[in-house]
């Protein structure tokens, strides 16, 4: 009598030998990317951001998305604020600087830095009013708000000079990850146009991992006071470094602070 292979042997020899095929259509790709991570060389913060079920900020994080979308994941809603300020700290933020926090959304970041500067040196750009006002409403107290006075413009033009100041510190977290390349430049010359001799801008982005993810578009991509459609986009280091050389600034990509997006520091 002739033996047969069971059923089971059959389906298990099917699933490896797809499988193999996949690996060898795609090992080329699959082989740079696990190079590209073996050689990852930034510091992740996140084992040092564990949020804890009792931190009030995350609790307002979670009373805002209930309202509105709150600028980001939700479970990172505290860790965020926290790092934006954190890293400016590292990058010489005083009491004093005048700082412009670009989309400051719900200010999850903002909170922070409204806390921490003086009066009359934090300002924000938010286009979605709503979501600014629900997180006025949620993260700041009356008291705050008249004593710390932060300025708000709801602009959806990347107009830095509203305000008529000029800042020492712009923040743009998880800005350039939905913006155009047409919207950077503009960010990148409105910093200049609008910042001391002595500006900074700390912004971030995510690297594309090969050259067809580099955004191309020319719209924003993302949430805003115009879409709920969630979207991401990537930008080449490369490119954001041939932008700041053409305008004579300097660029340094962070090596500290990492937390899903990459910090850039770019000064005159």
């Amino acid at each position: 009598m002739a033996s047969y292979p069971s059923t089971r042997w059959l389906l298990l020899s099917k699933s490896f030998n797809e499988g193999m095929r996949i690996y060898h259509k795609y090992k080329f790709i699959l082989k740079k990317l696990i190079k590209r991570l073996r050689n990852f060389k930034y510091k992740s913060v996140r084992s040092d951001f564990i949020i804890s079920n009792g931190d009030p900020i995350q609790k307002k994080g979670e009373l805002i998305d209930k309202e509105i979308f709150n600028g980001g994941p939700t479970h990172n809603f505290s860790a965020i604020g926290r790092l934006c300020l954190i890293t400016l700290l590292k990058v010489g933020i005083t009491p004093d600087s005048r700082v412009l926090d670009i989309d400051c959304g719900a200010l999850r970041g903002g909170y922070w830095l409204i806390h921490f500067l003086n009066p009359n040196r934090y300002f924000g750009i938010e286009s979605n009013k709503k979501m600014l006002e629900v997180g006025r409403k949620i993260m700041l107290d009356k008291e705050t708000l008249e004593y710390k006075k932060p300025q708000f413009d709801h602009n959806a033009n990347f107009d830095f000079s509203v305000f008529n100041q000029k800042f020492d510190f712009i923040l743009a977290r998880s800005i350039w990850t939905h913006a155009s390349k047409r919207q950077i430049q503009e960010m990148i010359d409105e910093f200049i146009a609008n910042t001391s001799s002595k500006g900074v801008f700390l912004t971030s982005y995510i690297k594309p991992y090969f050259k067809e993810q580099d955004y191309k578009g020319d719209e924003w991509v993302g949430k805003s006071h115009h879409s709920d459609t969630p979207g991401i986009v990537f930008h080449s280091l490369p490119w954001i470094e041939k932008e700041c050389t053409k305008r004579s600034l300097k660029l340094i990509e962070l090596k500290f602070d990492y937390f899903d997006q990459i910090w850039l520091y770019i000064s005159k």
